[in-house]
This record gives structure tokens, sequence and C-alpha cells, in this order.
């Protein structure tokens, strides 16, 4: 007779609720969009922009692999030049940071849309600056200066590739050891979601211990993927030498800015500009909120944004944006583009604003789309 395990029970019935949240999603961007409602709603919901938030772009691999959980941070070449497509065809202005900081200060209503990369990914040097390039399109990409010094971690990439290698991950929570199976590509999942979840709830230091002890113990060299994955400061350089990039600031190491003392937290900020100024012989204006969810900026965070001279600072709180965002330049929102929803669809209904009212008004915190 099979015994009854809650933690199986609880974890089935998690990712049953995340299959039918996607469902729902799906269902209702289908509705919307192919309904027309999208357009018709689109002048009371879109306002005057949207800045769009993306990580790594390369093209999709032969054989998709069964397990990657990061796969919502990654976009193709294809998808992305379509989305550039669909924005100017749409009558979008595709323009810089500076460009709509002026817009909003100054009440311009041309509808525009922004593009921002996070973590200085090496990708976005090989496969997303050529097709802006191509185009003479803006984009800005938010570097957290570690990672081009060498000593960032990569942790949600850490734990992805120890969970993808091995059979069984153990480690300690709160006294508990934790033993949990990672054979299969379901199994990796639960063991992935439910480690990550720990992960975000604990402060910056035990988080980065904890990965650090499980990365040694499984042989993952994080210092070798950041150097691998990321921008070393001469490419950094020679991106930026294009009119058409800005290079913002993304703190130092990444860290959930929201989770620090309000010393450290100034540190991050005002050190990733210093640094990046020693660098490329240019201050930064601009800020990206690391992870950027409320938990990891908030109010006294946009304070500080000031305080450490930033013109704005993103979050990836999801909506568009405002006039009134004029009055809260270090606090603005934007739309992911998910790499597990590389969809037309779902950028067009990001364009009209209406997915976000729909969120707030029905879906709580569920979403449209991934930052």
């Amino acid at each position: 007779m099979m015994r009854f395990n809650p933690t199986r029970v609880f974890a089935w019935a998690n990712r049953s609720m995340k299959r039918g949240a996607h469902l729902a999603k799906d269902v209702v961007a289908s509705s919307l969009f192919y309904s027309g409602c999208h357009r018709l709603l689109a002048p009371y919901t879109r306002g005057v922009g949207v800045i769009f938030v993306l990580h790594r772009v390369f093209p999709e691999a032969n054989e998709p692999k069964a397990f990657a959980p990061n796969r919502s941070l990654e976009v193709t070449p294809k998808f992305l030049d379509s989305v550039l497509d669909q924005v100017q065809d749409a009558g979008f202005d595709v323009i810089s940071l500076d460009e709509a900081m002026r817009r909003l200060n100054e009440g311009e209503h041309e509808p525009f849309v922004c593009f921002t990369f996070d973590d200085g990914y090496r990708d976005n040097l090989e496969y997303a600056y050529p097709l802006f390039r191509r185009r003479s399109l803006p984009l800005t990409i938010y570097v957290p200066t570690d990672y081009p010094d060498g000593s960032g971690e990569l942790w949600w990439i850490a734990l992805e590739k120890i969970v993808a290698c091995a059979r069984e991950v153990q480690l300690r929570c709160n006294g508990e050891l934790w033993r949990l199976p990672t054979a299969t590509a379901a199994e990796k999942y639960r063991a992935f979601e439910k480690i990550m979840c720990w992960l975000r709830r604990l402060d910056e230091d035990t988080q980065r211990r904890v990965v650090r002890t499980l990365a040694e113990s499984h042989g993952v060299d994080m210092a070798a993927d950041c150097r691998k994955d990321v921008m070393t400061w001469d490419e950094i350089r020679s991106i930026a030498a294009d009119p058409l990039v800005t290079i913002g600031a993304h703190s130092k190491g990444h860290f959930a800015i929201g989770k620090l003392c309000e010393s450290n937290a100034l540190e991050e900020m005002r050190g990733s500009a210093e640094r990046i100024e020693r660098e490329l012989g240019k201050r930064p204006l601009h800020f990206a909120f690391p992870y950027g969810d409320p938990e990891s900026a908030g109010p006294r965070d946009f304070a500080l944004a000031r305080e450490a001279g930033f013109a704005t600072a993103v979050t990836t709180r999801k909506g568009m944006l405002f006039q009134t965002h004029k009055d809260q330049l270090t606090a603005l929102p934007r739309a992911g583009l998910n790499g597990e929803r590389q969809s037309l669809i779902f950028t067009a209904l990001h364009m009209s604003g209406v997915p976000f009212d729909v969120r707030r008004a029905f879906l709580g915190s569920a979403g449209f789309g991934a930052a």
C-alpha cells in the first residue's frame, strides 16, 4: 500500500497550480488578442510607453534541454528580431532612456519602447547588439560591476548546473538536512524550485554562502562560469563606444538592494556607478535594481538611487509608463519578454498595456510576463 507523503502531494499540487496559472494566462491572452479587446482598450491603458527587460539572447539549441529552469531569462535572436519588427510596424518609437526621461518630463505623448538588458551577458554583444545596430536603434545594458571584475556570482545559473548534474542534492535548512532526489527531470524541477524559494527568502550573505558551499561540493566553478558568460571590461568598452548603447549600473554584486542595510545598499549603487566611470570614463545615469520585485526594491531604495546620483532606476514591477512617472523616475516599471512565451501575441498585449490592468484587477501577483 502506498504511503501518504504530504511533501510529494504539496509539490504535485504546486506544479499543477503553476501549470493551471500558465494555462489561464494563455487563455486570457489569446482571448484579449483575438477579440481585439486590447486594441479597443489601448487608448486607456497604454500610457506613453513601455520599457522591455531582457536578459540572455542566443540561438535555440538543436535539442532543447529537458531541465532548463532559467529558460524564462532566454530569448532567441529570431524572436527579438521579430519583436523589433512588430514594435516599429505598430508605430512605436524605439528610444533611449535619456530620451524617455526627456519625453516624460516634457509631456510628449508619442508612444515609445525602450529595450533594456540586465547582467551584461556576452550574448548581448554577440546576438542582440547586431540586431539593434543594423536598424540604428538604441538599447541599454545594465552591468553588475563585480561580473566583469571577475568576482561575480551567477548563482541562479550555478544552481541550475548543480541540480542538472546531480542525482541527489543535500543541504541543511534551518538545522534540517534536506536530501532532494534529482535523478529525473521532474525531480530536478521540484528540487530547484524548493531550493530557489528558500534561497530568495534568506538574507543575501547567507544565500551566497549556501550556493558557494553547494557549488564547491558539486564541482561547479562559479568564477569560471562568470568569465564565460559575461562581457569583459574591454568588451563593454567596445560596445559602449557606439552612441546607440547606454551602459547602466546594476549594483556591484547583484544583491537585492531592499534586503541590505542602508549603508550597504547605497554602496552597492554608488560603488557600481564609480566603477563604471573608472572603466568607461563616463558616470552612468541609469540604474536597474537586481531582481527588482517589491521585496528587492522599495521606497527607501528609490530614494537611495536618487541620492546615489541616478536620473532613473528601473524595477521589474510590471506596467506601462504614464506621464505621472516623471515624478517617480527612480521607481520605473518594466515589462518582461519571457523566454518561455516567445510569442508576438504577448508583446502586442504588452504594448497595449491591457494585461497589466487585467493583472491588477483579476490575477493578483500572477502577472503576464517574467522579469
